[in-house]
């Protein structure tokens, strides 16, 4: 039985106490929080458990095996790294630290001690971005041209970080994870509409040396909640509404054909292909479930996480080079195209 501490009772912590307390194999023994009113919650909902305000007292607790981690982004290397230093696995929340060197020097820590070091990228566990991994895998869309995403509704605003980093880092991850490639570079403009606070509009555009483009808009002050996607190929096209209740993911049979035969250069011909649209079936398991029992079964059967350090990596590099670019009002910056730190 695996020992589950978690460091942050907050606004995530909860969900994921409630997750490892439930996921077979593994045991909550301890929550830390600064708060004494969090912890009074936690106590009561989880008698019998250790609540401390002192991280320190799970990190360095022989019957905790693994923390998780649902603290401010600039915390995260520190605690993370000490667990480690300890011989804890780790499950840390996204993104996993404030700059690219604490993530490598985290994975490079985790894999020297031969521990999981896991970073939570909900949205990869859904049902919906699996589907729609497994249709761009099976190429059913063909050569992918684009990624188009819209995340904005009114708040939360954060004082730590900008909107980048609070919503993109989902889109971020996801792109990661059902895209079969990465991109070169990024630019990114936002601005801020509260004195001394982060940007809280942005937009990102991402480039890819195929030609494929993505584009992230992120908003904490639009009037509605919006969550919807676009991923369009030579061959089909996608439409991905998570806040839709059931058909959340739909495939449209859609597209153009351009005309290259050489003696038609002086006239290229575009045709519109419109087929049909389905929903496929997806599991509507919770995310978070998923993705904690995977947790446990990656330290048990010492497996390599869908969403690792180099995951997690790979989104911190690319917010970095974003908030770059929109200091610069959108500058062109490349990304570096080593992978240092992987196994």
């Amino acid at each position: 039985m695996i020992g589950i501490g978690v460091i942050g009772y907050g606004y995530w912590g909860p969900n994921l106490a409630r997750n490892f307390a439930e996921a077979p194999g593994s045991k909550l023994v301890g929550i830390c929080d600064l708060s004494e009113d969090q912890l009074k919650r936690a106590g009561a909902r989880y008698p019998g458990i250790k609540t401390t305000s002192d991280p320190r007292e799970l990190i360095n607790d022989p019957n905790v095996h693994a923390l998780a981690i649902a603290t401010p982004v600039s915390t995260h290397f520190e605690l993370a790294l000490q667990a480690i230093k300890a011989d804890k696995h780790i499950f840390v929340e996204k993104p996993m630290s404030s700059h690219s060197e604490q993530a490598l020097r985290m994975i490079d820590e985790a894999r020297k001690r031969k521990l999981t070091l896991m970073v939570d990228h909900t949205f990869v566990y859904t049902g919906a971005v699996r589907k729609i991994h497994d249709l761009i895998a099976a190429n059913e869309l063909g050569d992918v041209y684009y990624y188009d995403s819209v995340r904005v509704n009114l708040g939360l605003f954060q004082h730590d970080i900008s909107v980048l980093w609070d919503l993109a880092v989902h889109d971020l991850s996801i792109m990661n994870f059902v895209l079969p490639q990465q991109p070169v570079a990024v630019s990114a403009t936002g601005v801020s509409h509260v004195p001394g606070a982060p940007e809280n509009v942005a937009y990102l555009t991402m480039f890819f040396d195929s030609g494929l483009i993505g584009h992230v808009h992120v908003n904490w002050l639009a009037p509605t909640k919006v969550r919807q996607t676009l991923i369009g190929g030579s061959s089909k096209m996608i439409v991905y509404d998570d806040l839709e209740p059931s058909e959340k993911v739909k495939v449209y049979d859609k597209g153009i054909t351009v005309n290259d035969d050489p003696d038609s250069r002086r006239q290229i011909l575009i045709g519109y292909r419109t087929g049909d649209m389905w929903a496929p079936q997806i599991p509507m398991t919770e995310a978070l479930r998923e993705e904690a029992q995977h947790f446990v079964t990656c330290i048990e059967k010492r497996q390599r996480p869908q969403t690792d350090g180099q995951a997690g990596l790979q989104v911190v590099r690319i917010l970095e080079a974003a908030s770059e670019s929109m200091a610069q009002r959108g500058r062109p910056v490349e990304l570096p195209t080593d992978i240092a730190g992987a196994d």
